[in-house]
């Protein structure tokens, strides 16, 4: 369960990958609104999906979201962009958490998950491409560093991606991407004192036996 009351989010870390067009200026409608309700925005991205879909991806400080969040969030977001009407068509609104292969957006999700295989697109061409594949080995204020998974010929087998060209970010989804996130969560639920109901039915259960 979500906690009733989250603590309003103040200075948040500013993203290092935003959006352009209307997607930004979505963006400069709920992020101040996600921050004062403890939430912290991710992504903003309208598609052609069903129609028109406005996907809102948010995340808790400490990196999970429930279903529960996600009703929250939509709950808080949806009628404001009814006053401001930002999208002067029809759309469908979807509240969603980054999931486990999530986009990184933050020079802390950099950190968070270094040693991770990644994707990185740039805006212009850096070491003669424009497409990055490999693991997350460093970074410093300006800059991404990564070391290729597999470099075509030619191809420098480490790469400085300075912050200022990331168009777009994403973890790869591996089998140990997936251990390393599922304990990170349940590190953040413990921390926050959330009981596992799963654990307790099976403790019961074995006392049971």
């Amino acid at each position: 369960m979500s906690d009733a009351y989250l603590a309003p989010i103040e200075n948040d870390e500013p993203r290092i990958v935003r959006e352009t067009g209307v997607d930004a200026r979505v963006a400069s409608i709920v992020e101040p609104v996600l921050n004062s309700a403890g939430y912290r925005l991710v992504r903003v991205r309208l598609s052609g999906m069903n129609g028109l879909t406005l996907q809102i991806m948010a995340e808790r400080e400490d990196g999970t979201m429930s279903v529960e969040d996600c009703e929250n969030v939509s709950r808080m977001v949806s009628p404001l962009l009814d006053v401001e009407d930002p999208i002067d068509r029809a759309y469908h609104l979807e509240i969603s958490s980054p999931g486990i292969d999530r986009p990184l957006v933050r020079l802390s999700d950099f950190a968070r998950w270094r040693g991770q295989l990644a994707r990185i697109d740039t805006s212009v061409m850096v070491d003669g491409r424009k497409r990055f594949r490999g693991t997350i080995t460093g970074m410093t204020q300006d800059a991404i560093t990564m070391e290729a998974d597999k470099a075509n010929f030619g191809e420098a087998l480490v790469s400085e991606i300075p912050l200022d060209t990331i168009a777009d970010a994403r973890l790869i989804l591996t089998d140990e991407l997936i251990r390393e996130a599922l304990k990170a969560d349940k590190a953040a639920r413990q921390a926050r004192g959330e009981e596992n109901e799963d654990d307790d039915t099976a403790s019961d259960n074995d006392a049971d036996n």
